[in-house]
């Protein structure tokens, strides 16, 4: 059905949850702080992040109109967590890239 391509509430949902399992792992604070994570620690959340891109696409069908809504909704999940605006807007394209 062609309203089916415009309902992005399960992507949207996705990539906000995406956002939280990063937020959860790796706070904002801890990028500069003395609790910096190690770049092992980061690269491991991310790998698991792209696992769980990969098994999300096995399970949806994802076209532009949602893949775009699963980007914005992480985006914004970081910023508004307080992520550095140029280390979110990089870090959501690698995503983007990925799904």
């Amino acid at each position: 059905m062609v309203l089916s391509w415009f309902n992005a509430s399960g992507a949207k949902e996705f990539g906000a949850s995406l956002a939280r399992f990063y937020i959860e792992r790796i706070p904002p604070g801890d990028a500069g702080g003395k609790n910096k994570p190690t770049a092992k620690k980061q690269q491991e959340v991310v790998n698991k992040m792209f696992q769980q891109m990969a098994r999300f696409k096995l399970e949806h069908k994802l076209n532009i109109y949602k893949k775009a809504q699963m980007g914005n909704a992480f985006k914004w999940a970081l910023k508004d967590a307080g992520y550095a605006d140029e280390f979110v807007d990089h870090f959501t394209k690698e995503l983007m890239l990925k799904c």
